[in-house]
């Protein structure tokens, strides 16, 4: 499942940059030891990464300008949109239009790990 989905979003980069991009989550270079850059698009700002958090991390609520879309690869998260908590599993997709807010936590025992996408510049802002 996992290479599943990670094939499928390098299959949406070389669509979109003309170079395939297909990590390998052993031997990716983490940076700071918690992404991994997998492209940006010059014109736009969109970029994509690979995230990885510990155990219990939590994100202070927030929102971007542009959408934001995230596939779980490991881990169990929660995410809340809008008042609307959601538990994510490996395989699923959360999907956060432009100014809305949100929170992301790492619930699992385990580390968490997800493809993580913006279709323009990334800003972040908080949630007041």
């Amino acid at each position: 499942m996992k290479l599943a989905v990670l094939m499928a979003f390098a299959g949406v980069a070389l669509a979109q940059s003309g170079s395939v991009v297909v990590p390998d989550l052993a031997t990716a270079k983490w940076e700071k030891d918690d992404s991994v850059f997998l492209r940006e698009d010059p014109k736009t700002g969109a970029m994509d990464l690979l995230v990885r958090y510990p155990a219990g991390k939590k994100l202070n609520a927030h929102w971007h300008s542009v959408t934001e879309r995230l596939v779980l690869v490991e881990g169990k998260i929660t995410v809340k949109v809008g008042g609307v908590e959601k538990t994510v599993t490996p395989g699923g997709v959360v999907i956060v239009p432009p100014k809305e807010g949100h929170q992301l936590s790492c619930v699992s025992e385990t580390r968490c790990t997800f493809y993580i996408a913006w279709d323009g510049k990334l800003d972040s802002h908080k949630v007041e």
